[in-house]
């Protein structure tokens, strides 16, 4: 770290603050706590990041000791591994997302709306257990957005799910209409897919069966049950 940068002060939370709290890194910290690896799947979970700056802040991480860069695969691919010290930073990444889930005012957060990280969390999330036995379809409409975000699609086989932005030429089990801030709400936790159903706001058409177990499978974040308190 350049010595500009430093706060020049022994404190522990000074020091730490000094790795982990530069900008992005908290969020490349999420990323992999949450099990991305790749570099491709970390710039995924944070669109706006240059490639520039996200390969800085991984060198300055692994430099650190939180993060250590291994081949693996046929391929020899490089894959980014928290090391001991940084799978001890998840309590700090989550209590950091717990606080902002109980204490910053909703509609701040959806103003930053971004269908791209939406359906990678979501696809992240999904739980493929209440599903059935087979390859499963979803897709996902974005009425109000352009026709080059309005689409979307979950295949769900063999326990793993993908991601699509341009139709797989699969049948589809599960249409599912609705607008960006109504998902977006829902997967925050600061409403339900029930009552977006009842109101309208979500169409569902397709599969009953899938249907009805959305609330079962939909990839929600880990911060949605946490409820909202009043900022003093």
């Amino acid at each position: 770290m350049a010595k500009s940068e430093s706060y020049g002060q022994f404190c522990p939370v000074a020091m730490a603050a000094e790795i982990v709290c530069t900008r992005w890194t908290p969020l490349i910290l999420r990323e992999l706590v949450s099990g991305s690896t790749r570099f491709n799947d970390l710039k995924r979970g944070m669109p706006r990041i240059s490639p520039t700056l996200l390969s800085k802040r991984l060198k300055q991480l692994e430099a650190a000791g939180v993060v250590r860069r291994i081949r693996s695969g046929p391929v020899d691919a490089v894959e980014y591994r928290l090391t001991r010290a940084g799978k001890d930073l998840k309590s700090v990444v989550f209590g950091l997302g717990f606080w902002g889930q109980r204490w910053v005012e909703a509609e701040s957060s959806l103003k930053n709306l971004d269908p791209s990280l939406l359906m990678w969390d979501m696809r992240r999330n999904l739980d493929p257990s209440p599903m059935p036995q087979r390859r499963c379809v979803i897709q996902i409409e974005y009425r109000e957005l352009a026709p080059a975000k309005r689409h979307w699609w979950l295949i769900v086989e063999a326990g793993q799910t993908d991601l699509c932005r341009k139709d797989p030429g699969f049948e589809v089990d599960l249409y599912v209409s609705t607008e960006l801030k109504t998902m977006t709400s829902i997967w925050m936790g600061l409403t339900t897919l029930q009552s977006a159903v009842e109101k309208g706001e979500v169409e569902l058409t397709g599969d009953p069966a899938i249907g009805r177990a959305m609330g079962k499978w939909l990839g929600l974040s880990p911060f949605a049950a946490e409820k909202k308190r009043a900022a003093a």
